[in-house]
């Protein structure tokens, strides 16, 4: 954060980050796609989940108050932590980011007819005052096998200096990228769509390379005939297109 602004008050600015992952499998029968599932459900379950989101608190200096989580049937899990600002010791102040939050929602589904499951994970960060969950994002992505990422980073409300100037924000920020480790960053094609007069930050990525063996469940790609091969990765590309572009580009039933 650098030097630190003198304000009057408490740092009243609201911080929001929405982080969303995608993870795209191949499971060619319908057996292995609710295996798939099944997988992906005890993988990330609540209480995995929950230790996610406990350490992202802990990076960001935050205190977890209270702790509510839940699986679901037939798939998925949600997560919500309420969180203060970690008090500084000798401080006489009661922490005041009670209002502050993390959350963490899964959503495991499969398309019969392409035999492509998806596994879409929706994380959003809110805090106040000089607390900013950017610096959590390279901790995020290593957490979830990301094939596309979108992220959304938004400052809202006011504070003030000490001669009552109104203060929109407290940190420069041109894009999300420059928070995300460049190593990272080489491995995706990525597209920011920002409104810095709204401190409204947008940044979505996409896996460069694909490996298939990574995407094939219960399968070998050595199994698979060339052309079977071929047909597997173009959907993969595709769905993974789409969900980029937040479009259907490609008519049904293509191989």
């Amino acid at each position: 954060m650098g030097e630190k602004l003198k304000l009057y008050g408490f740092n009243n600015l609201t911080k929001s980050l929405s982080f969303n992952i995608y993870d795209v499998c191949y499971a060619k029968t319908p057996r292995e796609q609710q295996d798939y599932i099944a997988y992906i459900d005890e993988q990330y379950n609540s209480e995995r989940l929950t230790t996610i989101l406990t350490t992202l608190t802990d990076m960001i200096g935050a205190t977890v108050l209270n702790i509510a989580k839940q699986d679901y049937e037939p798939q998925g899990a949600s997560v919500t932590l309420l969180i203060a600002e970690r008090p500084v010791p000798g401080d006489t102040q009661v922490a005041h980011l009670d209002k502050s939050h993390v959350t963490v929602h899964t959503y495991p589904e499969y398309h019969p007819e392409t035999s492509l499951a998806t596994f879409r994970v929706d994380i959003d960060v809110a805090t106040c005052g000089e607390i900013t969950p950017l610096s959590t994002l390279d901790y995020l992505i290593g957490s979830f096998d990301s094939d596309i990422i979108t992220m959304d980073y938004r400052v809202r409300g006011f504070t003030r200096d000490l001669n009552g100037q109104k203060l929109f924000m407290d940190h420069a920020v041109t894009s999300i990228q420059d928070y995300i480790d460049p190593a990272t960053m080489r491995r995706y094609d990525a597209v920011d769509i920002n409104v810095y007069s709204a401190n409204l930050f947008h940044t979505k990525m996409m896996l460069k390379e694909i490996d298939l063996q990574n995407y094939l469940f219960k399968t070998d790609v050595y199994e698979l005939p060339p052309m079977k091969r071929l047909e597997i990765m173009n959907n993969i590309r595709r769905e993974m297109i789409e969900i980029f572009s937040g479009s259907n580009i490609y008519e049904r039933g293509m191989t």
